[in-house]
């Protein structure tokens, strides 16, 4: 986890009222929590909610939080929504009563609209909706940030930095949140994907599995460090691995033979479609 990063403005503490309650406690959920806990945030200042109660146990050995009834959680500042977008109403519908006015709503859930959100808060709740990926596991997310019309620009950067504690976050419009999520939130898998194929394709040439995954895994890290880091686009960096007819070159034509790059086109588009499918 990325450490020394401050993910709790001084505005959101003090007060008996918890800083940050955290409801839904599965991998994304500890995830960041976690992230939290590295950044700054004080286990004192940050409750969890879970329907399954030995997992609330097991958190709060792990990580010193405190368990807690959803009422209780609702008086939060920030309360990050992070269970499957079909438990969300539920959810909402039980803070509703007991939400306080000040507090932001923040959910991660895919496919959940701001609209989706108001209907099911007070009038003029601040509302937040964020699209985090997988990386956020080891402290190198991508979120994308969706400020709701009565979010304020306090509750805005904090979630910002609380997305930044765990990775990267860039504030979008909701229109752009399709897109975002075609690339970003799925974006792992269709590396994941890429990486073992090119496992399998090691093994096929003879080296062993774990050879074969030991290189994929290095090289994978290494191309991202490398266009994180570099000033030069993917195109250059791509163009000064590939000699005129060596290898590279060989292998690259091979995968526009294919149609690599077409079917990646087709690929985000269908997530694209389907998000907004999901959102109704």
């Amino acid at each position: 986890m990325r450490q020394g990063v401050s993910s709790a403005p001084p505005e959101v503490r003090g007060g008996d009222a918890p800083a940050l309650a955290v409801i839904g406690a599965g991998a994304m959920g500890e995830a960041l929590l976690a992230g939290w806990l590295a950044s700054g945030w004080s286990s004192a200042d940050i409750v969890i909610v879970d329907a399954h109660g030995p997992r609330v146990e097991e958190l709060e050995q792990r990580h010193g939080v405190r368990g807690v009834a959803l009422e209780e959680a609702a008086a939060s500042h920030t309360i990050v929504v992070a269970v499957k977008p079909h438990q969300v109403a539920d959810v909402l519908a039980a803070l509703a009563p007991t939400l306080e006015s000040s507090s932001v709503v923040v959910c991660i859930a895919a496919g959940v609209t701001l609209a989706h959100l108001a209907r099911g808060l007070p009038t003029g709740q601040g509302i937040i909706r964020v699209m985090p990926n997988t990386p956020a596991l080891v402290g190198e997310g991508m979120a994308g940030v969706v400020p709701g019309e009565h979010a304020t620009a306090v509750q805005r950067d904090v979630v910002v930095s609380l997305f930044t504690a765990v990775g990267k976050a860039m504030v979008v419009d909701e229109s752009s949140l399709d897109a975002l999520t075609a690339l970003s939130g799925s974006g792992p898998a269709y590396l994941f994907y890429i990486a073992e194929a090119m496992i399998e394709a090691g093994v096929h040439q003879g080296l062993t599995r774990p050879q074969a995954t030991e290189l994929v895994n290095q090289t994978v890290r290494g191309a991202g460090v490398m266009l994180e880091s570099s000033p030069e686009s993917a195109s250059v960096l791509r163009e000064r691995v590939t000699s005129p007819a060596g290898t590279t070159a060989a292998a690259l034509r091979s995968l526009d033979d294919h149609g690599v790059r077409a079917a990646m086109l087709a690929a985000v588009d269908a997530c694209v479609a389907r998000s907004r499918e999901m959102a109704g």
